[in-house]
């Protein structure tokens, strides 16, 4: 089975996770372009879900670019995304792992940027989580 994300548990509340977890990102110089709670989507549609689940799409432009120019397919996989979850009064905060989801393109170019990109998602999730 492939480890294909990266997540730690944080006593942490949902928003205190989400808002922490921000401002890490912001701190590396990576910008949240989009906020999706899942929840709220899924009652649209008249369905419920017991764990609360947001994603965040975030994005290092200048990361972005190099990846973009190296292999255009690399556009299916962006922009990175990040998962805050609660469940069973325990909150979880992850990663889809960009080593392994480059990995897919079989283009070698881009494991330097991809370990870079995971790195830094990896210490903003860790700082997120502490208390």
């Amino acid at each position: 089975m492939v480890d294909i994300a990266y997540s730690v548990t944080t006593p942490k509340d949902l928003d205190t996770a989400i808002a922490d977890l921000e401002k890490a990102l912001a701190d590396r110089k990576f910008a949240v372009l989009w906020h999706l709670d899942m929840n709220e989507k899924l009652r649209e549609k008249g369905l419920d879900l017991e764990p609360k689940v947001r994603v965040l799409e975030v994005c290092s432009a200048p990361r972005a670019k190099q990846a973009l120019e190296t292999n255009l397919d690399i556009a299916y996989l962006l922009p990175c995304k990040v998962v805050v979850s609660r469940q069973g009064g325990e909150t979880r905060i992850g990663l889809a792992r960009p080593v392994k989801l480059l990995g897919t393109l079989g283009d070698t170019r881009l494991d330097p940027l991809a370990r870079e990109v995971e790195e830094v998602l990896t210490e903003a999730v860790n700082e997120a989580a502490k208390v």
